[in-house]
């Protein structure tokens, strides 16, 4: 059997639950494609060894000497490497850095990114909390391309979750957790298979013949 001619580079800073599950919807077949680089600017992350324990190449970029996003020289190693591994497509999966100036352009449109929330509602750290504090009774995640603004770029699925009255921060975060690892894959499988086009900052489903 073939491997998949899709390649996915996925970036992270955590433990990588979203990258295992975009993994193993890889090697179940949902997901028509393969994982060939995982990068991390944090050296002990967990997502570094899951992916070593998965085989595939995993690597520390240091991030340079910003807080919240890479500075020029680590940009241009991140963009060297993920051009060596031939990357057809870019998974963010707990990435903490804001992607700027050169890496956007080296793969315009071709970066995703999963967010705990409904965007454009309660963007940046902490989303579940965000909801949790301002009282809404449905939150959720979304997937989305990635811009030059913060959780900013085209919409290209969403799921809900109900915030129950005795939810607290973690069992709500578990809960949006679980959604995540449902409509990343399932996304990234449409944006793969050519299923979504993106037109005026809308991704349209095309019709099937």
């Amino acid at each position: 059997m073939s491997e998949p001619e899709c390649r996915i580079g996925v970036l992270g800073s955590g433990h990588g639950s979203n990258f295992e599950a975009l993994a193993d919807a890889c090697s179940q077949g949902r997901l028509p494609a393969r994982i060939v680089m995982v990068l991390s600017d944090v050296a002990e992350s967990g997502i570094l060894q899951r992916a070593q324990d998965r085989g595939i190449a995993a690597r520390h970029i240091p991030p340079g000497k910003f807080r919240t996003k890479l500075d020029d020289e680590a940009e241009r190693a991140y963009v060297q490497a993920l051009r060596q591994a031939q990357v057809d497509w870019i998974a963010l999966a707990g990435f903490m850095r804001v992607l700027k100036g050169e890496f956007l352009q080296a793969f315009e449109g071709r970066i995703v990114n999963i967010h705990p929330s409904l965007l454009p509602s309660f963007p940046g750290l902490q989303a579940w909390k965000q909801a949790l504090d301002y009282g809404v009774k449905v939150t959720g995640c979304t997937v989305h391309l990635v811009d030059a603004g913060v959780d900013s770029g085209t919409i290209i699925g969403q799921q809900a979750v109900p915030v129950l009255d005795e939810d607290t921060p973690e069992s709500l975060h578990r809960r949006i957790h679980a959604a995540e690892h449902k409509l990343y894959p399932e996304c990234l499988a449409a944006l793969t298979r050519g299923e979504l086009v993106v037109k005026d900052r809308r991704a349209v489903w095309k019709k099937s013949k």
